[in-house]
């Protein structure tokens, strides 16, 4: 488990295999929503460069390129309907 110092929030990491990893979120006091999703793109240069690029192509850009509380070099975006992509590295 996953407890945020700064914030109500914890999460579960369960790992599938070698590969895929699945979080289980909870934060009171924020909107629900169904889910999001984390694409793992390779390294922090890789995120850097689709973040731009999707920046440049009109992608809401959701929050930036950071290291998250637990660690990860991710930025978020949403897509047409709103849904949120975490882009890891």
């Amino acid at each position: 488990m996953y407890s945020s110092a700064k914030r109500n929030f914890k999460s579960y990491f369960l790992s599938l295999g070698t590969g895929a990893r699945l979080e289980l979120m909870k934060s009171p006091g924020e909107d629900s929503r169904p889910a999001h999703l984390a694409i793992s793109v390779g390294s922090r240069a890789a995120v850097d460069r689709l973040i731009q690029e999707m920046e440049a192509a009109g992608v809401r850009i959701v929050s930036a390129p950071r290291i998250t509380g637990d660690g990860y070099y991710e930025a978020v975006i949403a897509d047409s309907e709103g849904n949120l992509l975490e882009i890891t590295s």
